[in-house]
């Protein structure tokens, strides 16, 4: 019995420090997401695409098209591996040998030249957990690194490294520093630029070729070593790779196109990819060519007249009639400001508005030939005035809107009513904030460039509310199919009624009206429009198949010197117009037919309708579980 009692306390001991193992256990992983770590839907990729499915790179980080395991060349795998986890396919998430030997030559070297970290480790601390070193994170990351080897595999976790981890120059993920530094697809590099890429994930800042292509040079004569020594390649391709390195050819970040437009479409991409797994690839209405000539248009206007005009900013917005947003600038440069003037600037859209004024009085059964006064008028104590203080005596309707006649336009609206005024802008699509003073009808309400171009939008599409979109489809990487998006609200109002007297208003505009700097030279049709003290100047208006709305001002809004909506903002959509027409990329030239017949996807999604409808809606496959049966296919 004397014997037995340390034997005892020895157990007592045991159970005990097994206790507390457990507690700690417990109390470390409780808030670990496993069942989002699993399915990787904890932080999922989104990809976007241009209409013909090019990459839209945005300014600032880049990430990639999700890359399956088998699109990865085997020397860039190859490559990865011999330099950062030349175990990992035999250990189970945490290599102690690798760790005490990082342990021994940091020891020998007195800093720290060499880390411990598996692949497997390092997916972790980019995607699921939390950076700070503490006690709790560091049990999480041991646990979970376990748990990833036995639950995604080999594979999956190095497909998710590959997609996952920044590389520099705004690159995040393998397919992305293969577009960003040699234009190419991942499947396309060479050894070289294999090694090269996997060179950077040690320092991606300081060994960014585009800055430092030295540095770069030697890592890769690194990595090729290590790819020898892991006897992935021979000496002798090895050499060859290094000498051929300085004629490596690299492509530096051009400016990116559209960076405002991906800024305004992410939170809808977001809106697709939040309850989908892995990565969605969502392909945008973005049109590159269109994209482009409106950024050289806005840049160059701005160049050549800005200072002499004091006017530093412009915003401009390109849609098809249903309101497929094709090209967006929201401002003068995105580097300097991000901030987006065609989406999140209210300003006063002047005689834009007067459109709304005009429908509303066709809508009670005035005609175009109808007439009206133009002369003085005083309404509550407020004197509208024409610009020049020109009056014109009794006009007709279509002559006061041509001319944009102040005075005529308020009478006219005083006739129709200003409640009925603000409704038809609500009709056509106008969201915001609209009060019903007489004022209103020159435009003294707040409204966005984008809200403002879809309501013309509306006239030339012949139904209303048209609401400006982005998203034509999107594809899950788990799932063969892509979706449809399109438009997310189903225009209600037929204006078939009055579409050809509101076109025939604006078309007047620019044969013989305020808007004659617009006319590009074929059909064009649009409306003028200036605030008080030309603070902001507008041209909206249609062709055949393009929208678009212009807008030039100040963010501080000071006066401009004379500038109005029939000058420079007339100009720069003409001259947008024309450049959109000049290349046939489409039958007309517009661009506007972003998708063809053959390209259409045969589902289609209404992601906010089938989200509302459903709370088991999973956007990844468009699918939602019934009380019975199998998943089906949300149809809304």
């Amino acid at each position: 019995m004397i014997a037995a009692r340390p034997r005892l306390r020895s157990w007592k001991g045991l159970l005990a420090l097994g206790s507390l193992g457990c507690i700690l256990l417990i109390w470390a992983l409780k808030d670990v997401p496993w069942r989002e770590i699993a399915d990787g839907s904890l932080k999922p990729t989104i990809f976007l695409e241009t209409a013909d499915g090019q990459p839209l790179v945005r300014q600032g980080r880049f990430q990639g098209r999700y890359a399956r395991y088998e699109e990865f060349p085997p020397h860039l795998i190859d490559a990865v591996l011999s330099i950062e986890d030349r175990r990992f396919p035999d250990h189970y998430g945490i290599d102690l040998r690798g760790i005490s030997r990082a342990m021994l030559r940091n020891l020998q070297a007195g800093e720290i030249v060499e880390g411990g970290s598996t692949i497997t480790q390092q997916l972790i601390k980019i995607l699921y957990l939390e950076s700070d070193r503490t006690l709790k994170r560091k049990i999480q990351e041991v646990v979970v690194a376990f748990w990833l080897e036995w639950k995604l595999g080999k594979r999956e976790i190095l497909t998710r490294y590959l997609n996952s981890v920044y590389l520099g120059a705004g690159a995040t993920g393998m397919p992305a520093a293969a577009r960003i530094y040699f234009d190419k697809d991942i499947g396309a590099l060479d050894i070289r630029e294999s090694a090269m890429l996997a060179g950077l994930l040690q320092a991606p800042s300081q060994l960014n070729p585009i800055d430092n292509f030295e540095g770069a040079r030697r890592r890769t004569a690194t990595v090729l070593d290590a790819m020898v020594a892991n006897g992935k390649l021979k000496l002798s391709e090895a050499a060859a790779a290094k000498a051929e390195f300085t004629a490596l050819h690299l492509t530096p970040p051009a400016p990116r196109l559209g960076s405002w437009f991906a800024d305004w479409i992410s939170s809808q991409a977001g809106e697709i990819a939040g309850s989908s797994v892995s990565s969605v690839t969502v392909r945008t209405t973005l049109v590159p060519r269109l994209q482009r000539a409106a950024e050289e248009v806005i840049k160059r206007a701005l160049d050549e007249d800005g200072k002499a005009l004091g006017a530093s900013q412009a915003a401009l917005v390109a849609m098809t009639p249903d309101g497929a947003v094709v090209a967006m600038v929201g401002g003068r440069d995105y580097k300097a400001s991000q901030f987006n003037r065609a989406v999140a600037a209210m300003r006063q859209p002047g005689s834009t508005f007067k459109l709304f004024v005009y429908y509303a009085a066709l809508k009670q059964g005035i005609s175009l030939s109808d007439r009206v006064y133009d002369r003085p008028i005083k309404v509550d104590g407020w004197a509208p005035e024409n610009s020049g203080g020109r009056y014109r005596g009794v006009v007709t309707v279509a002559e006061a809107f041509a001319r944009s006649l102040n005075a005529a336009t308020v009478v006219l609206a005083q006739h129709v009513g200003m409640e009925n005024v603000a409704a038809a802008a609500k009709e056509l699509g106008i969201d915001a904030p609209l009060n019903p003073v007489p004022a209103l009808a020159l435009g003294a309400s707040e409204v966005s460039l984008l809200d403002l171009t879809g309501a013309y939008a509306s006239v030339r599409w012949g139904t209303a509310p048209v609401e400006p979109w982005g998203v034509i489809d999107f594809q899950a990487a788990t799932e063969p199919q892509a979706f449809r998006v399109g438009p997310q609200v189903t225009p209600s109002v037929d204006l078939s009624a009055y579409r050809d007297d509101l076109s025939t208003l604006l078309q007047l505009v620019v044969e013989r009206g305020t808007g004659r700097e617009a006319s590009p030279g074929f059909f064009a049709a649009g409306k003028t429009g200036t605030s008080q003290n030309n603070r902001d100047a507008w041209f909206v208006g249609f062709t055949d198949s393009l929208v678009a709305g212009v807008w030039v001002g100040n963010d501080d809004d000071t006066p401009m010197k004379g500038v109005t909506g029939g000058a420079l903002p007339a100009r720069i959509w003409r001259e947008f117009m024309q450049a959109a027409m000049a290349s046939p990329s489409t039958p007309d030239g517009s661009g506007a037919e972003i998708l063809t017949s053959e390209q259409q996807p045969a589902a289609s999604c209404n992601i906010r309708a089938c989200s509302r409808s459903y709370r088991s809606f999973r956007a990844s496959d468009c699918t939602y579980q019934p009380y019975r049966g199998e998943r089906r296919l949300c149809e809304k």
